[in-house]
Parts: structure tokens; sequence; C-alpha cells
């Protein structure tokens, strides 16, 4: 059983990460019962619609860097107001996380770890199909979290209920204490 010290009066950011198509925002709306029953009022809020609302078009490593450098201020915003979030989002380079955790007091990791060539034989993400440059996993070498708070291993063949239940489970096994 791990121990995560929080701040009291400040959210949770609890971040999904890994490869496009791994199943990150189907995750996110799963757990969010359990994440408010834990932490309180909560948002989920997935990298690609931040992405569409401020149009954020380029996706190369340095558009990928200064992106995160803004949705880490937006995180830290609302998690600084009592709000949780739960964020899906691919960020594969250690720097992007390490910008994360150290703006975000209350950062919780899931690392959402699925094969790239079952995603894309699977077609579940057009991100595949549509972009031959600038994906990571494909021609941007992916930084895998070393330490994630919690890792799910999603082989795209499991039934999502038990990849859910699975994913509570590890979840409950953490104790949150507040300080």
């Amino acid at each position: 059983m791990k121990i995560k010290n929080y701040k009291k009066n400040k959210g949770v950011l609890v971040w999904l990460t890994g490869l496009s198509g791994s199943g990150k925002s189907t995750i996110a709306k799963k757990i969010y019962p359990q994440v408010v029953k834990n932490f309180g009022k909560t948002i989920i809020i997935n990298g690609d619609d931040l992405r569409k609302i401020f149009r954020l078009y380029g996706f190369d490593e340095k558009d990928r860097y200064v992106n995160a450098l803004k949705f880490s201020k937006l995180c830290k915003l609302i998690t600084d107001q009592n709000v949780s979030i739960i964020f899906a989002a691919v960020g594969m380079k250690k720097n992007i996380r390490k910008i994360f955790r150290s703006s975000v007091k209350n950062y919780f990791e899931i690392f959402v770890q699925a094969n790239i060539r079952q995603i894309k034989k699977k077609n579940l993400k057009m991100t595949y199909k549509k972009f031959k440059s600038n994906i990571v996993g494909y021609d941007i070498k992916p930084e895998f979290p070393k330490q994630p708070d919690i890792l799910i291993k999603n082989n795209l063949n499991k039934n999502i209920k038990d990849l859910i239940k699975e994913l509570s489970k590890k979840i409950s096994q953490f104790k949150f204490k507040f300080s």
C-alpha cells in the first residue's frame, strides 16, 4: 500500500498518459465516479479537446512542449481552486511530465500502456492513418514513465469493464493523506 500526501484545499490532477489510441479518454470517463468519491469536485480534460479549443495545431516536439507549459498552467489554476482534474493526454516525454509534476502539487499519474502495433491494427485512432509525421510512438520516440503511480496494461483485447475493475482496485490500494 502506497501513501500519497496531498495538500488540503487543492484539487488533484489525475493524469492518464499513454500513446494515442491507448484508451486514456475511455478510462478517464469510467474512473470519474471513483475520483469524485476520493477527491470531490472533478472535471475531465482531454488533450485533444484543449488543442481544438485553443487552436493548437502544431505537433512537433517544440509545439508539444509549449502546449504542455500552457496546459500545466491551466491545470494549476483549476486545482488551486480545489477542483480535481482527470487529464487524458499523450505526454510521453519526461520533461513534459516533470512540468506537470512540479507545477501541480497534488499530482497522480496513471500510465496506460498499449502496443502501438495493436493500436494501429485495431484502427482505434485515425491519427496513425491521417498523419505521417510528428506522432509519438511512430516518428517521435516516446519516453515511457519509469515510476507512474499506477501502471495499467491495455492489450486492447480485454473487456473495458475488466480493465476498469483492475484499475479501480489499484486506485483503492492507495491511501491518500491530506496535510
